[in-house]
């Protein structure tokens, strides 16, 4: 059942820092309901996660530390895409910055919203293989780790303590569908 939009009666900008834009939004829904929600406003076209697969099924995952967790991440190669870039062209950068290799070919696998009740980004998770080594200079306050981790020990690395963001979670998921996996 498809649902109405809800009209938008106001928008305004709540509070603003360094990094994140909070905006407050007023809406009324079809039944005549107000509500107030403030939601955080992606200042980018958005963000690549990368999934480097060699042609032996190994991933190359990187350990970086998480602010936001406060602690090293075993997780896949990301970064924002920069203004006039497209997907396809963030994911070829962040990937010779972060694991320092260039993928031939490129897969949007699928598009994911980090929390779609409050936030409007969205991460473009993409499948990356036919690998060369090339590196880029990066942003990265530390040179990163890279890991390699076989595909096929896929249950292994959702154990791992460290390998615990969602949007990894969902690319592993995607990319074992992508080959059969699952």
């Amino acid at each position: 059942m498809s649902k109405k939009q809800p009209i938008v009666i106001s928008e305004k900008i709540a509070t603003q820092s360094q990094v994140f834009t909070v905006q407050s939004q007023e809406l009324t829904f079809s039944n005549g309901t107000t509500v107030v929600y403030e939601r955080i406003l992606s200042g980018s076209d958005g963000a690549v996660l990368i999934v480097p697969l060699l042609e032996d099924g190994t991933l190359l995952l990187i350990r970086e530390y998480g602010a936001g967790v406060g602690r090293y991440e075993l997780g896949f190669p990301k970064g924002k895409i920069d203004a006039g870039e497209s997907w396809a062209q963030a994911a070829v950068r962040e990937s010779q910055e972060e694991i320092g290799f260039l993928p031939v070919k490129t897969k949007l696998l699928d598009s994911v919203s980090l929390a779609a009740g409050y936030m409007t980004h969205y991460t473009h998770i993409v499948l990356a293989t036919d690998l060369t080594p090339k590196t880029a200079q990066g942003d990265e306050p530390e040179p990163l780790e890279v890991v390699p981790w076989h595909l096929d020990d896929w249950r292994a690395l959702l154990n791992e303590p460290h390998f615990s963001e969602g949007r990894a979670y969902a690319a592993l998921m995607l990319v074992l569908k992508e080959t059969g996996r699952i």
